[in-house]
């Protein structure tokens, strides 16, 4: 065997190992392996280095640009809100349209594309239905990659397999010729995750979503938190009355967290607010507390209310404790006199103090040092009282404001880069030109656009980038396809088949699916042309297969959900297991029985 084949095989193998038991981490894995390559002279520095400037990482990085912009908008907020109204809080049902939609769009965007437009929404529907956000990504994730194998532009190996059976004098495919069988396969997907999905998916402890800041607050203070809407009949003798004159606060358990006038919202409404027949109201209450005020006051129950949406989303809305410190300007004055609600538009729900907790209407309690008060209200106003030196907010948030007059600018800048990829220019131009357009309409800020990149992902590809380099280069690649392939020659063909779908399987897991086809091609026509086979086919079938590559974070989508999923190599062996055999199964049955 040749030294240099030697020498790759083994930086292969240690890894594998590494990445597999994931020893340490996985970026430095990669960088081990890109610098042992390096060193031991298989390739020369700027080959080593070529990760970082390979057409999949500035794609990557691009995307989450996009990702980002698209989610700073708000827009996917929308589009989450819709899937749940459309299939409630079930995840079969969620992953099950999601990850339609996704495979879909796939067949016709760069999955990558696709996965980045989707990305903000999944997160927030799994902040929205309290789903864990690893139960729902990794689905999604495997049916952009499997939505690829739907049409011959659906990624880059089928789109260049027609340019390599021209070269070998063959007739190319065309575009929906992989279509039943990439259909089955996504298909497959969606049923794998559906029906199995609660066994192969990791799970936090308990089998559900830990709990966040605001479940931990809700929890310990025993806080209300449904949140109720009415409407205000022309019978209530409510109209003409203000906020002060309802007695709302009076009745404990009852707080008034948001008041529409027509498509105009007053959030926290300001005591002296007059009630008009017809107004929206958002109430934050026990049950009993709040039936027994709506029926005294005839309100007309409301399922829901598209004015109050911001109220049900935690990325927008919830609760804060906010201490009072020795300096501050409520010192020795009431809520009413300092008129919280009308500076800040916060609801206070609670106040602790002198050891004391106070429920209902504390409107006229005087206010000392240390004391805390609950509120509610939008993350916005809720950082406006943080800012302020009179308070001190004890409860981490974050407070994103969804800039959504530049939601369709977003949209437009992320259909520019797909539209200039669909158009036959390089995607990595295609996308990195969408991302600096959202820098340069103002949807993002250079400084937001850096933040946006998950540099440990990025450093992870692109260090094993170069392990493919070097195994197309050294003829690794080669001596391991001949060797492998030229055990099942002249037996039976579904021998070949097989084999050939677990070559080019195992090579999407080694290196970047475009150049596992450039290897794969050429050798499996010539073994086709050796065993009387039909080439095109059998070469149709390995490009279909160096899209399997579902068990390790190597893929490109599978290294962009990483990290947004919290997910492990084991996870990707558990569940890409299954996906990987019964992707080989699918694949091998469909060409042996319909095409070769």
């Amino acid at each position: 065997m040749d030294p240099e084949i030697l020498t790759v095989l083994i930086i292969l193998l240690i890894t594998v190992i590494l990445l597999v038991f994931e020893i340490i981490r996985l970026d430095v894995v990669a960088l081990i392996c890109m610098l042992a390559l390096g060193w031991s002279g298989v390739l020369e520095p700027a080959e080593m280095l070529s990760g970082f400037s390979s057409s999949a990482v500035i794609v990557m990085i691009a995307v989450m640009i996009m990702g980002r912009g698209i989610d700073k908008t708000g827009i996917m907020d929308r589009f989450s809100l819709a899937v749940l109204k459309k299939v409630g809080t079930s995840r079969k049902k969620i992953i099950g349209l999601m990850s339609l939609s996704v495979g879909l769009i796939s067949g016709f965007v760069q999955n990558m594309g696709a996965i980045g437009l989707f990305l903000p929404g999944v997160l927030n529907i799994s902040r929205r239905s309290k789903l864990s956000a690893s139960s729902l990504i990794m689905p999604i994730g495997f049916a952009a990659i499997l939505g690829g194998t739907l049409t011959m532009v659906g990624s880059g190996p089928l789109i260049l397999i027609n340019d390599l059976l021209r070269s070998a004098g063959l007739e190319p495919y065309g575009i929906f010729s992989v279509t039943p069988v990439g259909l089955i396969l996504l298909l497959a997907g969606i049923a794998y995750f559906f029906f199995f999905g609660k066994y192969v998916l990791p799970h936090p402890s308990g089998g559900e979503a830990e709990s966040s800041e605001q479940e931990k607050l809700i929890q310990s203070l025993h806080l209300p938190h449904r949140i109720w809407h009415f409407v205000v009949s022309p019978e209530s003798p409510l109209i003409g009355k203000t906020a002060e004159q309802s007695g709302i606060w009076k009745r404990p358990g009852v707080n008034m967290l948001g008041l529409s006038h027509g498509e105009s919202v007053e959030y926290a409404p300001w005591r002296e607010t007059v009630f008009e027949a017809g107004q929206e109201l958002a109430l934050l209450g026990e049950d009993e507390s709040i039936r027994d005020f709506t029926r005294e006051n005839q309100l007309v129950f409301l399922q829901s209310s598209t004015h109050f949406d911001s109220l049900h989303d935690p990325n927008r809305s919830g609760f804060a404790e906010v201490i009072i410190p020795h300096h501050s300007a409520i010192v020795g004055k009431t809520i009413r006199q300092f008129s919280l609600r009308k500076r800040f538009a916060v609801e206070p729900v609670m106040l602790f103090s002198k050891g004391e907790e106070i429920r209902g209407d504390f409107s006229d309690h005087v206010i000392g040092i240390g004391d805390t008060i609950i509120v509610h209200g939008l993350w916005e106003r809720i950082n406006e009282v943080k800012a302020s030196i009179d308070f001190v907010v004890a409860t981490p948030f974050i407070a994103e404001a969804k800039d959504r007059s530049r939601a369709w600018v977003a949209v437009a800048c992320f259909l520019l880069a797909v539209g200039l990829a669909l158009a036959g220019f390089p995607i990595t131009l295609a996308f990195l030109s969408g991302a600096l357009a959202m820098v340069l309409t103002r949807v993002l800020s250079m400084q937001e656009a850096y933040q946006a990149v998950e540099w440990r992902v990025v450093f992870m590809l692109a260090g094993l980038i170069p392990l493919g380099i070097a195994m197309q280069k050294s003829g690794a690649a080669a001596f391991l396809a001949e060797n492998l392939v030229g055990m099942v020659m002249h037996k039976h063909p579904i021998l070949l088949i097989m084999m050939v779908g677990l070559l080019a399987t195992v090579f999407s897991l080694l290196m970047s699916n475009v150049g596992a086809i450039v290897v794969l091609a050429p050798l499996v026509i010539g073994i086709a042309e050796i065993s009387g086979m039909d080439p095109r086919p059998l070469a149709l079938m390995a490009t279909l297969c160096v899209a399997n590559s579902f068990m390790l974070p190597t893929h490109q989508v599978n290294a962009f959900l990483m990290s947004a999923g919290g997910y492990r190599n084991r996870d990707y062996l558990k569940a890409g297991g299954g996906m990987t055999l019964i992707f080989l199964m699918i694949v091998v049955f469909y060409f042996y029985l319909f095409m070769i």
